[in-house]
């Protein structure tokens, strides 16, 4: 299995909206979806996390509260806002846009070198 990539700048943010979308996780939760959602491609740390969680809470993107894990610990829970919502359309349609732009340079490099 090849190991998981860095991720670029600005991801974690989108991605953590992307996992909390539609339901309420805990931090714990909210890592391991992402790794299965890129079939352990793509991980992210717990320094990373928690400082994207928090950040994100105080611009009001997300609403918190305490409740127990499956484990029965004590957890954070994470749910979307409406103004992380539409953080979350904004940032979804930049990095599609993105993908697409980097792809047509391969692809115009592979044309090049038909």
């Amino acid at each position: 299995m090849a190991e998981p990539m860095n991720l670029v700048r600005g991801t974690v943010d989108i991605l953590i909206l992307n996992a909390v979308s539609g339901t309420t996780r805990h931090g714990y939760d909210v890592v391991s979806w992402i790794r299965e959602a890129s079939d352990d491609a793509l991980n992210v740390d717990d320094g990373a996390l928690y400082t994207s969680l928090h950040r994100m809470e105080k611009r009001g993107w997300l609403d918190a509260e305490w409740g127990v894990s499956p484990r029965g610990r004590r957890a954070k829970y994470y749910r979307l806002t409406d103004a992380g919502r539409k953080q979350l359309e904004r940032g979804e349609s930049h990095w599609l846009r993105y993908a697409e732009a980097v792809s047509k340079i391969f692809a115009a490099r592979r044309a090049q070198e038909a």
